[in-house]
């Protein structure tokens, strides 16, 4: 079955298919072991499309949560020539990594 979906989490949109592994925003999930995603915005089974408005009635993805961790430092460095000005800063992303188990459609 050929199977996959488009799904939203943290403002921006996702597309996965069973079995797949990826990076979100960290989820502030209270079950440490899995998730649930039910803003699902659309999905594919054999070439068959359906489109929500804005979101599919009764369509959940079921994922596994994997580890949270930090990404790689993002450095945001400030200049101005001649005037002596030079700011650095810099950050690291919260992200949770997960696994697609299943998409209800």
């Amino acid at each position: 079955m050929n199977t996959w979906a488009v799904f939203k989490s943290g403002g921006k949109q996702y597309k996965v298919k069973i079995g797949d592994t990826l990076s979100v925003d960290k989820l502030n999930s209270n079950d440490k072991d899995s998730t649930v995603f039910d803003q699902v915005l659309l999905t594919s089974t054999n070439g068959q499309i359906q489109i929500g408005k804005p979101y599919l009635e009764k369509v959940k993805i079921k994922a596994k949560i994997i580890k949270d961790f930090k990404e790689k430092k993002v450095r945001v460095v400030k200049f101005k020539s001649k005037s002596r000005y030079l700011r650095t800063r810099g950050h690291r992303q919260q992200k949770t990594k997960i696994l697609i188990e299943e998409i209800n459609a």
